[in-house]
């Protein structure tokens, strides 16, 4: 898992912890509607729309509104129509950034991405310049404690897992995305509780961070994610163990 993956897992938990962030709810139900629009309202059949109701349920949001936002998605009820975007960029210490968009404002949301590279010292690239080094993957994250790696494997892999790594207290499976359904559902059936399910885009190479290096992307990332346009916001830094956990902490 690279850092950002490591560094996003414990925003969730926080996130999902104490509700900090307002429009958290909004976005994880836009993304709903539009996995639904493009898909269809099936969640076994739809890996983008259980990805995006996976995470939405992490954050503990309503079953009632994932619902209606799938009906808006289907056009059972009304709703706006979102278009899918995607930035390219670069970080400080030349770190990739890709930022993922669902807007009803293209001319907004251009801006406001561009506004927040420019403050804190990054740059946009073209279309293609940072997207080849990641790849799009199924992640299944699972609690060490609530299963064994034998067990887990034997579970997983007959469903189309390729890899389990070890990630401190969590398990990590990993599959193409066509069969993280499968692996979630083997999972499930197999009684273990996952922590999430979810596709995500993997990079291939890594940039190593120390501490004083890690604060400006971070800063970055932070406010990118904080826009009411983006979704998620992938990037290819890491990070030593023990500057994980002292950042983690703070």
């Amino acid at each position: 898992m690279s850092g950002h993956s490591k560094w996003a897992t414990i925003k969730r938990k926080k996130g999902a912890a104490d509700a900090k962030r307002s429009n958290m709810f909004a976005k994880l139900l836009r993304a709903v509607e539009v996995a639904a629009r493009e898909g269809g309202p099936s969640v076994d059949g739809n890996m983008t729309l259980a990805s995006a109701v996976e995470k939405a349920r992490s954050f503990s949001v309503p079953i009632d509104n994932i619902e209606r936002a799938i009906k808006r998605g289907t056009g059972e009820l009304e709703g706006v129509t979102y278009e899918t975007l995607t930035y390219e960029g670069y970080a400080p210490g030349g770190v990739a950034v890709l930022v993922d968009v669902l807007t009803d404002n293209r001319n907004r949301a251009a801006a406001d991405v561009r506004r927040i590279f420019t403050k804190y010292g990054s740059n946009l690239a073209e279309p293609g310049a940072v997207s080849w080094m990641f790849t799009k993957r199924g992640i299944v994250l699972v609690p060490k404690a609530s299963v064994s790696e034998d067990d887990l494997l034997a579970l997983a892999l007959q469903e189309g897992a390729e890899d389990l790594y070890d990630q401190e207290d969590l398990w990590q499976v990993t599959s193409t995305p066509r069969d993280v359904l499968r692996v979630r559902a083997a999972i499930e059936a197999g009684g273990v509780p996952m922590e999430s399910a979810q596709i995500t885009m993997e990079p291939s190479t890594t940039v190593e961070l120390d501490r004083s290096g890690a604060g400006p992307v971070l800063k970055l990332l932070d406010a990118l994610e904080e826009l009411d346009d983006v979704q998620e916001v992938h990037s290819n830094f890491d990070l030593p163990d023990d500057v994980m956990a002292e950042l983690a902490a703070g």
